[in-house]
């Protein structure tokens, strides 16, 4: 038994290599999936399917190839901070990396917590707003949720794996019982459905698909936990995107061909469309339902766990490697897990979703609306320095050994970073300035009726947001520069790790 450093360029951490083949396009899957927003995204109509299409190939593909190559070639710990500052510098490597981080605490203490409850209280049993078993379940979820990333990675990975099962499980279920209740009750038809993308749909939905279809560099946050990530990263980001696509494109495309416009409602839609088509099921419905609404919970549970457990490491090396605040840096020996930085996460998860339960009505819930729209909408910012890092690197460290590169050589991957700048650069640009592009190319947008604020508030809470998320990034820098913490101890592993050119 001996011990086996992680080969890479920032901290000398030393980690176990727990992450194997199957479990990295599981981890990519566990992300990327998130069947709430088959609901949301669906309440589009036909458009929906062609966008998704669209960007399986205007998007994804370069997505994939972007982040096969870096997470390939630079197998690093915490690999999103670790890109950015080869590229570009350690402040600019916090800034991307907070941008990245700040994302999992509000997602799960606000949408995913409230989501969850919405749909226990409309399936199950009612829980009245702001009631102690309101205050109860959110509490037991995020802590379940956040709890997921104390775990060492080879415990984690197994619920990771059980969450990514229960989801395709239940996505299987209701593509199957949405074509039964098409059989029983009638398909619209092709020619019923309009499928001609719009201006308007490329404003409103893209966006929306475009926070959805994310995760491929997840598991390259936990780079130094690969056995051999030059072969098992551009594999296991080929297999998932292969499969979230069809996850995410055929139950929208059942929902479309069989449900009225009117079943399909958006946000929490999704429930409400098991709950419809279950109805084949006769008197087994209602166990079905429930059943259905349980999976879904834990499937957004484990969803959240999955990015809070990636981004908590990139924050923690940036914090080991002088990025950020050195009390961030601490991984704990038996776990191999950044628990200073996953207890930070939970706090700041629960805060929130005290915060959203007290101000989720009147006046201060479209404010509120508008601070978690946006600082979900950070993760898009952290892309927009990850992928020119990676055409940067091609040209910095022409001599790294790179066992998957994107093909074309320098033109390829010039392409393929504008091409997902560009798509990155538009969320970014429409979550924290709506309405403008709407109003260049003459689409009505009512400010105030969709966000409930004027546009000067709004603003200034997402800009405001902004500004605060890069300062504490700056303050961290500021503080970590100079002392690299070795905070990190060496433990003690059992298995090498491979690292030969994989072809």
């Amino acid at each position: 038994m001996g011990t086996h450093p992680v080969a890479q360029d920032g901290p000398d951490l030393h980690l176990r290599h727990s992450l194997r083949r199957l479990d990295v396009p599981i981890m990519i899957l566990s992300a990327l999936i998130s069947l709430d927003m088959v609901g949301e995204i669906s309440s589009f109509g036909g458009e929906t399917f062609t966008w998704l299409l669209v960007l399986a190939v205007l998007w994804m593909v370069p997505y994939g190839l972007v982040t096969a190559e870096l997470g390939s070639a630079f197998p690093d710990e915490g690999g999103l901070y670790e890109w950015v500052k080869r590229a570009f510098g350690r402040l600019p490597g916090s800034i991307a990396t907070i941008m990245y981080w700040s994302i999992n605490p509000l997602w799960i203490g606000g949408s995913l917590a409230f989501i969850s409850t919405e749909a226990w209280s409309s399936f199950i049993r009612p829980v009245g707003e702001g009631t102690v078993g309101d205050y109860a379940f959110k509490v037991v979820f995020v802590c379940a949720s956040v709890g997921v990333t104390l775990l060492s990675m080879r415990r984690a990975r197994v619920v990771f794996r059980i969450g990514t099962y229960l989801k395709l499980g239940l996505a299987a279920v209701f593509l199957i019982t949405t074509v039964i209740f098409g059989l029983q009750h009638g398909f619209h038809g092709i020619g019923a459905v309009s499928w001609s993308p719009t201006m308007t749909g490329f404003l409103g939905l893209v966006p929306l698909l475009l926070f959805s279809l994310v995760g491929f560099e997840v598991p390259s946050q936990a780079g130094g936990e690969m056995t051999n990530p030059q072969r098992d990263v551009p594999r296991g980001i080929a297999v998932s995107g292969f499969v979230g696509i069809l996850v995410y494109a055929l139950p929208v495309l059942a929902l479309l061909l069989v449900l009225p416009a009117d079943k399909i409602t958006g946000i929490g839609g999704f429930m409400a469309a098991v709950d419809t088509v279950f109805g084949v099921y006769g008197p087994a419905a209602g166990l079905l339902v429930k059943l259905a609404v349980l999976a879904f919970i834990v499937g957004l549970g484990v969803t959240g766990a999955t990015w809070a457990l990636a981004a908590n490491r990139a924050l923690a090396v940036a914090a080991a490697d002088g990025g950020f605040f050195p009390y961030f840096a601490k991984f704990d020996e038996k776990r191999d897990s950044p628990v200073r930085v996953n207890v930070f996460t939970g706090v700041i998860a629960l805060v929130f979703m005290v915060a959203g339960v007290l101000f989720s009505r009147g006046d201060s819930a479209a404010t509120f609306a508008v601070v978690l729209t946006i600082t979900i909408s950070t993760s898009l910012v952290a892309y927009l320095f990850v992928f020119p890092a990676a055409l940067r690197l091609r040209f910095t460290h022409p001599a790294r050994g790179r066992s998957y590169s994107i093909p074309g050589g320098r033109v390829g991957i010039t392409v393929a970073v504008a091409v997902t700048t560009f798509w990155a650069a538009l969320g970014v640009w429409v979550a924290v300035f709506p309405g403008t592009l709407e109003n260049l190319v003459g689409i009505d947008y009512d400010f105030l009726e969709t966000w409930g604020v004027g546009r000067m508030r709004f603003e200034v809470f997402t800009l405001g947001t902004l500004a605060l998320l890069a300062l504490i990034a700056v303050a961290g820098h500021l503080r970590g520069r100079g002392s690299v913490s070795a905070a990190a101890e060496p433990v003690v592993t059992d298995e090498p790790r491979i690292t030969e050119t994989v072809g």
